[in-house]
């Protein structure tokens, strides 16, 4: 009799286990049909998602609150479907250039007003209530910067509450008494998988709720649907799951709520191979979310060991956007093998609606334990410092016209009227334009400085590093991954 009793309960948790297989599987597939299309980009604004949430009315099954004013009065709205007794919580972008799963909240409002995937849908609402706040710190977003317009990090305001935006996530959590919380953040694209040369795409982290990170049943519970969320991240970005640190942080909000009695789930979208504006990742978001509110319905995750968790690689920061390795760099007389690690950082544009980069060397010698998204196998190469065409171009100039000026070691030039599209500040083709009055800058291989130079190998150049892109100097322009280069004025 107990052996007919084991087989049914393991046939029915089998049956269970494919059946969610197969829902994840379908929801990354038909993304597309339920992908929020006027949220194109990661620089949204409040304006932005505010018409989106007044359409929700249109479902009755959506509730739409207003639950207060950011410091500069921008409207902070709750929105919740269902009718379960599971409280579920979920906010995203307390800070305000951190955006990605705001995106896929979009895509899950959708894809809950859809007429598709009804069984599995009226099982998640059936038993869950479910709260997003979209957009906690919208004056932040309007700005994108990460801290709100007080310039503090609300994920540092738990305590003392000091923020409108602070006391609200605060109040919103204790009025539902919240039985699960996600919460929602993007980190660098510099975290790796520990270990590895894999981008940390996705990071999770159950939050300690104490210095001793004591794990109690709410804690257990968060760690149960993370590995669940893992094994599904697994199979679209293998290798690119990491563990975020627990240790304790007593200002901190999701620490806070997991003692407060919330099984606090903390989601951050890193990087992804070939794309800077997370549209993969927020694909991955829209499906880990949804099938982690299925399993949580159904309670299938309740089965999951808790040692799986540790199981999930750290996340590290050894990444950098182009790492040069063993390249020879001559320094006074002498020849010396460097490994040069290059960030190509962002610089917002005026209305922070786009940006353009501004790269900088962060590191340089053995960098042997780090990895890059491009990884130029530099041994034999040498660098060639940058040379300034003293002459003025024409604003038209060709691709083809760049490139032979690149091959003759031509980094600058002279140039005042461009095509540039921020009123001077970048240059779309691979060549610096210096003003008529801005001295040529001294060359130097170090750190802070902007990597431009050449690499010469057998005594022709091959290639150019301009504002940290690496450029195919056999190989047309078009086409190559070039951002930008630097227009100083």
């Amino acid at each position: 009799m107990k052996y007919k009793t084991f087989t049914i309960l393991f046939l029915i948790g089998f049956f269970v286990s494919m059946a969610q297989e197969d829902f994840t599987t379908q929801l990354y597939d038909s993304f597309e049909d339920y992908r929020e299309a006027s949220l194109n980009k990661r620089r949204i604004k409040h304006r932005d998602i505010m018409p989106l949430i007044d359409s929700l009315t249109s479902d009755t099954r959506f509730t739409i609150q207003k639950v207060g004013e950011s410091i500069e009065g921008r409207d902070i709205k709750l929105i919740s479907i269902g009718e379960g007794d599971i409280n579920i919580f979920l906010w995203s972008q307390m800070h305000g250039d951190e955006p990605t799963a705001t995106l896929a909240s979009f895509d899950i409002f959708n894809f809950l007003m859809a007429d598709e995937f009804q069984a599995e849908k009226d099982t998640i609402l059936s038993k869950l209530k479910l709260h997003f706040i979209p957009m906690l710190n919208p004056d932040g977003a309007e700005v994108y910067k990460r801290r709100n317009a007080l310039d503090i990090d609300l994920n540092r305001d738990a305590l003392r509450l000091q923020a409108p935006e602070s006391r609200i996530l605060k109040r919103i959590r204790d009025s539902l008494d919240a039985d699960y919380g996600f919460n929602l953040h993007d980190q660098s694209r510099y975290y790796n998988a520990e270990r590895t040369n894999k981008p940390a795409t996705i990071s999770y982290l159950a939050t300690a709720y104490n210095y001793e990170k004591e794990i109690n049943e709410t804690r257990a519970n968060a760690m149960k649907v993370i590995v669940y969320m893992n094994n599904i991240i697994q199979k679209y970005a293998p290798g690119q799951v990491g563990r975020y640190s627990d240790d304790f942080e007593p200002r901190a909000f999701g620490d806070n709520i997991s003692k407060w009695g919330t099984s606090l789930i903390l989601i951050e979208s890193g990087g992804f191979v070939g794309e800077r504006e997370k549209h993969e990742i927020r694909k991955l978001n829209y499906v880990s979310i949804l099938s982690a509110l299925y399993t949580i319905a159904n309670g299938s995750f309740k089965d999951i060991p808790i040692e799986a968790y540790e199981e999930i690689p750290r996340n590290d920061r050894k990444l950098f956007d182009l790492k040069l390795e063993k390249v020879t760099h001559k320094l006074l007389g002498n020849d010396y093998l460097l490994d040069i690690g290059i960030y190509r950082q962002e610089i917002d544009l005026a209305g922070h609606d786009d940006f353009y980069y501004k790269s900088v060397i962060v590191d340089q010698g053995d960098l042997s334990t780090f990895y890059g998204y491009e990884t130029f196998e530099g041994e034999g190469y040498t660098i060639i410092p940058p040379k300034l065409y003293d002459k003025p171009l024409k604003a038209d100039i060709k691709p083809r016209e760049v490139l032979e000026l690149l091959k003759r070691g031509y980094a600058y030039s002279r140039m005042l009227a461009t095509k540039s599209s921020d009123a001077g500040m970048h240059n779309e083709l691979p060549y610096h334009i210096l003003g008529a009055n801005r001295p040529f800058p001294e060359f130097k291989v170090e750190t802070g400085k902007n990597p431009t130079f050449f690499l010469e190998k057998e005594g022709v150049i091959t290639h150019a590093v301009i504002n940290g892109f690496l450029v195919d100097l056999s190989k047309p322009l078009e086409g190559q991954n070039f951002g930008n280069a630097l227009i100083y004025r």
